[in-house]
């Protein structure tokens, strides 16, 4: 049994789904753009989810948001089946979209952590060397968005949506930099600069090895079915929080454990048949077999 998750309201995550075999199912047109940003803007409305930075690439994508609400894995199980389901239907597929590996949900401690994060995603077209700037993504990427504080607009995909239906005619994805992360303008400022300097980075590394980069135009031209003919590092570790500061690792850690330990004993004594209360955060067995869970406090 995989250990289990806790799952309390006002955190931040970084969320990254990789496609079936690495193929390029989400290779950016008009279209699949479109598709993207209607279904993230529809799920962030039904879960009350602030979406941060979304970043999606050819084969996987990273998404960065803030889950008031502590409906984190409603909103991804949402996001994803829908944008699967949409996709099939386009590229006349029946297989599965998504990699069969489970979701990569890391936890962002410190203001600092998620700063990293959306620089990480923002520079990922850069950094694999795809494109010279992240502005030359052809896909969704929503730095320009965030920066400049406007919304991303899409129309409901006729092609896979029924009109008529409960899906919205259109949907608006307004990019939030929640209160938590201080002042808006200046947390812009933070990250731009952070980002230049990635790219920048990037760019000097890649002059140096002798390396072009692939451009838009080629990235547009990719079949869908291609898959990368670089290979992935298999196995190691899986981490579920990311903490540039030491002693917020080991807080978060400590409390990670807490919780398992409290889960566990719960757990034991509710198979048992016995009086259990489980620790606030306890998701899977609080929503679908509505077991007693203590407050969340803090």
């Amino acid at each position: 049994m995989s250990l289990p998750r806790q799952i309390l309201p006002g955190r931040f995550y970084m969320i990254t789904r990789r496609c079936l075999l690495r193929m390029l199912l989400l290779r950016p047109d008009a279209e699949t753009n479109n598709l993207i940003v209607y279904c993230l803007a529809e799920a962030a409305q039904r879960f009350g989810i602030d979406v941060i930075l979304p970043s999606f690439l050819s084969n996987h994508h990273h998404t960065i948001v803030f889950d008031r609400d502590g409906r984190i894995v409603e909103f991804v199980q949402h996001l994803h089946r829908t944008v699967a389901k949409a996709m099939n239907v386009r590229l006349g597929r029946t297989e599965n979209l998504w990699s069969a590996e489970q979701v990569s949900l890391v936890q962002l401690v410190d203001r600092q952590d998620v700063i990293a994060k959306l620089v990480y995603a923002a520079t990922n077209p850069v950094k694999d060397g795809l494109v010279e700037h992240v502005e030359d993504w052809p896909g969704v990427n929503g730095l320009a968005a965030l920066l400049s504080g406007r919304p991303l607009q899409a129309t409901r995909p006729t092609w896979y949506f029924r009109e008529g239906g409960k899906m919205p005619a259109s949907a608006i994805l307004e990019l939030t930099i929640p209160p938590e992360l201080g002042d808006a303008e200046t947390f812009r400022r933070e990250v731009k600069e952070q980002i230049d300097r990635a790219v920048e980075s990037f760019n000097e590394e890649r002059r140096r090895a002798g390396r072009k980069v692939m451009g838009r135009a080629a990235v547009l031209r990719q079949p869908w079915s291609a898959t990368p003919t670089t290979s992935t590092p298999r196995g190691g570790l899986r981490p579920s929080i990311a903490a540039r500061s030491r002693w917020s690792r080991v807080e978060a850690l400590a409390r990670n454990r807490a919780f398992i330990d409290a889960y566990r004993v719960a757990r034991k004594a509710w198979l048992a048949g016995e009086p259990a209360v489980f620790p606030a955060g306890t998701y899977w067995l609080s929503k679908f077999v509505k077991v007693p869970t203590a407050p969340a406090t803090g």
